[in-house]
């Protein structure tokens, strides 16, 4: 049996557009001589598609949509995604299911059996679990359909649940001759590692090959890297897709031979370094925010002669084309000279146009109308985020004139902490570098100078100056924060590996500290609570994956 793989990249709800997606892929598998074309999980609605379930006629849409591509199914046959009506009268209303289709008729539906409802997920608050396992028998071969999850047997990368039903296992107990698996498996820096993994495990304890088919593309934060690929029953792998694109890999199966490669099939290496992975997957998300939102390319950033606003403004020229992009640089009384200068230096390396709109007088307004108020009261954090509002103000203003997308440019560090001001550099519509922390921030831009550009780019002399908010004399990101390799080392164990404090001081960091950095984290949610949305890089990034309570005392009693 001739088959393909391919990683397709929907519009979640834009059932029409996925249909001829499919339709198209369809085509071409049946011009191929591909005798069964598999396609991801939920193909057929985007992933994942939230509280449009629960709207009614969106359901049906997709009922008669499954209809319509079941009877274009010809000699190529076709599994794919979808969601199922749940017939009983208990229960949720659907399942996520897996459709074989053949010769216009469906050959089977297979439902969903591990649902999770952990980091983004929420299956199980829509769809109705599986309870019965069965291949399903097509040309003689019995196919093992298993759905995302489902092969994730007590496998994650952070393990919340432990299941006792192994799906994948309880198929090969029933006779099956392969696995395979559609999925919706978003991307984060170690997934590969962690997925190859876990299919190599499944495909020799099994003593079967596993075919793994995911989706690829962006839905607003999540980033998806297809990674479709086939593994022998021996743990090899026999054929791979091209990372964070559409693309499709092409295998034959026999009981004899197992899988094979096709003659002269490409097999594609997934990007190996960190840096290079991050800088894929932002690239990914931008783009596919704009475009399946329908904006038209028109980006503003505000451009401090800092770090983190130089990398983003590169990231958003690599993904738009420079065209796209405008820098603003808005110094007051305490921005130092390098804050505009490499600015300059940074737009014309990239390419992109900056304008310049001094702040000072402005601030000088804003410190007036507050002065009977104010009065003699020292400088302080008041007058400080003054002038990051104002800056945001500004932002926001060339944003609704010209229709422009603002893009916000904290790092993981800066929102783990709060050192960010709401309303002010947190204005945005789109945190491209927030599941980034700071040393991430520095290692990137020195990958795209040494390695993406391979001429520097970001200047040296924003790389070298000691990270500062200016919004003070002499101000210094040292003077409220520990350095940043430090810093980082904590916040990752209590966001990314959710250690407690204890697990932490036992890692080699000072009680004091960590005490007083948790501490930060846990009373800043509330700024959080109010960002943009964050393009998910890591297994827990800011956003719909971690929800922590803003009213709360556990932050205040537990020393």
């Amino acid at each position: 049996m001739k088959i393909r793989l391919e990683q397709l990249n929907p519009i979640i709800g834009d059932l029409r557009g996925n249909s001829d997606l499919i339709l198209t892929a369809l085509e071409k598998a049946e011009n191929d001589g591909i005798g069964l074309l598999i396609l991801p999980e939920l193909v057929v609605t985007g992933y994942p598609p939230q509280d449009l379930l629960e709207n009614v006629y969106f359901r049906e849409k997709c009922y008669r949509t499954n209809e319509m591509l079941v009877t274009a199914a010809g000699a190529c046959a076709l599994l794919f995604g979808s969601i199922t009506p749940n017939t009983s009268p208990y229960g949720r209303k659907m399942y996520n299911s897996a459709i074989l289709c053949h010769e216009g008729k469906e050959i089977a539906a297979v439902h969903k059996t591990l649902l999770p409802t952990y980091d983004v997920f929420d299956d199980l608050r829509y769809f109705e679990p599986n309870t019965t396992f069965s291949p399903v028998l097509f040309k003689g071969v019995k196919l093992g359909i298993t759905i995302c999850e489902d092969i994730w047997y007590n496998e994650n990368e952070v393990q919340y649940h432990t299941y006792q039903t192994d799906p994948a296992r309880e198929l090969k107990k029933r006779g099956a001759d392969l696995i395979i698996n559609i999925s919706a498996s978003p991307f984060t820096r170690s997934k590969h590692e962690n997925r190859i993994g876990m299919i190599r495990n499944h495909a020799k304890s099994l003593g079967l090959p596993v075919l793994y088919c995911n989706q690829t593309g962006a839905h607003t934060d999540i980033i998806f890297d297809g990674d479709t690929l086939v593994m022998s029953k021996e743990g090899e792998m026999v054929a791979s897709t091209l990372a964070f694109n559409p693309s499709f890999t092409d295998i034959r199966f026999s009981r004899e031979k197992g899988v094979e490669a096709e003659p002269r099939q490409k097999k594609y290496t997934y990007p190996e370094s960190a840096q290079e992975r991050q800088f894929l997957a932002i690239q990914c998300g931008l783009r596919d925010y704009f475009k399946k939102s329908g904006l038209p390319a028109n980006v503003v950033i505000g451009l401090s002669g800092g770090i983190d606003s130089a990398l983003a403004a590169a990231l958003a020229a690599e993904a738009l084309g420079t065209g796209a992009v405008l820098g603003i640089t808005m110094p007051s009384d305490f921005s130092s000279m390098g804050s505009v200068t490499d600015s300059e230096e940074l737009a014309k390396n990239l390419g992109i146009d900056l304008i310049r709109i001094p702040i000072s007088e402005t601030i000088a307004a804003y410190e007036s109308a507050l002065k009977p108020y104010f009065k003699d009261l020292p400088f302080g954090i008041a007058e400080e985020n003054l002038q990051s509002r104002v800056r945001g103000t500004l932002l926001m203003a060339w944003a609704n004139k010209f229709g422009s997308f603002l893009i916000t440019t904290g790092n993981k560090s800066e929102m783990a902490t709060g050192y960010a001001t709401l309303y002010g550099d947190m204005n945005g519509a789109l945190a491209i570098i927030g599941d980034l922390y700071k040393s991430e921030v520095y290692s990137l831009s020195v990958w795209l100078n040494e390695y993406y550009y391979g001429r520097e780019v970001i200047p040296e002399s924003i790389l070298a100056k000691p990270p500062s908010a200016e919004l003070r004399p002499d101000q210094k990101d040292s003077d409220s924060l520990p350095d940043y390799e430090i810093l980082d080392g904590i916040l990752t164990r209590y966001i990314d590996l959710q250690w407690n404090r204890e697990e932490i001081v036992k890692d080699g960091y000072e009680s004091g500290e960590v005490q007083r950095i948790l501490k930060l984290v846990d009373m800043n949610e509330f700024k959080r609570f109010q960002s943009a949305p964050v393009l998910k890089l890591s297994s827990k990034a800011f956003g719909p994956g971690r929800r922590w309570p803003l009213v709360q005392q556990w932050t205040k009693n537990s020393d």
